[in-house]
């Protein structure tokens, strides 16, 4: 079955152009320019992606994006908006977006990234097929995004984190270089700095670690890449 798509784009002629290409990759893509339709088709359906624009009749962009996390957090959503500057795109990730592409931008990056996210977001094998990994107390769901601390406290993470939590210890013990990260986490050629991958390391230490500055399972290997340690 093709992977279906939400897209909405309120420039009628580029919402064509996006929903024609998609189908020609193979998605199912249902596409709307208005918010507050887009909002009541999202409530009863299910969707492997969502494209979605900032600038919008009816309910923005953010405001969508709001709604959809409130019932949904691990439908990845990617902002497709002429709102570039860096105010709008901490918005728009604060609010729960994967990813966020600025117009005008190339079709084929467009089609990576959505490549990208779906497989990222797809059910795969990990952590010995277990939905669920425990370690010195903490405990890991990554299905529900949740952990469980040591000191009982629970938290909900990003899914980004939890992909990056699930190759480590899928790679328990051993080295993984960063070029790895970057594939199997970022999983395009926008990526971030090192010092990106250093803080989700510092949050895991804070989250999992009882001394973070003495860390024994999160350890990051200067030159090399990152190692967690069971």
């Amino acid at each position: 079955m093709a992977d279906a798509i939400l897209l909405i784009e309120d420039e009628k002629n580029l919402l064509s152009v996006i929903k024609l290409n998609l189908e020609m990759e193979g998605y199912a893509v249902t596409a709307f320019d208005n918010g507050d339709q887009a909002w009541q088709k999202f409530r009863g359906s299910q969707y492997a992606l969502i494209i979605l624009d900032v600038m919008l009749p009816g309910m923005d962009g953010f405001e969508l994006c709001r709604n959809i996390r409130k019932v949904d957090k691990h439908t990845p959503i990617l902002f497709l908006t002429a709102r570039g500057d860096a105010e709008d795109r901490i918005q728009g990730l604060k609010l729960g977006a994967d990813d966020y592409l600025t117009k005008p931008f190339h079709l084929e990056e467009l089609l990576l990234r959505v490549k990208s996210l779906i497989k990222r977001s797809s059910p795969v094998s990990h952590s010995g097929g277990s939905e669920k990994f425990s370690f010195d107390g903490n405990t890991i769901n990554f299905l529900s995004y949740e952990i469980i601390t040591a000191d009982g406290l629970k938290h909900q993470i990003t899914k980004r984190e939890i992909e990056l939590l699930r190759l480590l210890i899928d790679h328990k013990n051993e080295v993984v270089p960063r070029d790895m990260i970057l594939e199997k986490v970022w999983g395009y050629e926008s990526i971030p700095s090192t010092r990106t991958v250093d803080n989700y390391i510092v949050s895991f230490r804070k989250y999992f670690e009882p001394d973070p500055k003495n860390p024994k399972h999160f350890h990051s290997v200067r030159g090399v890449g990152y190692k967690f340690t069971e």
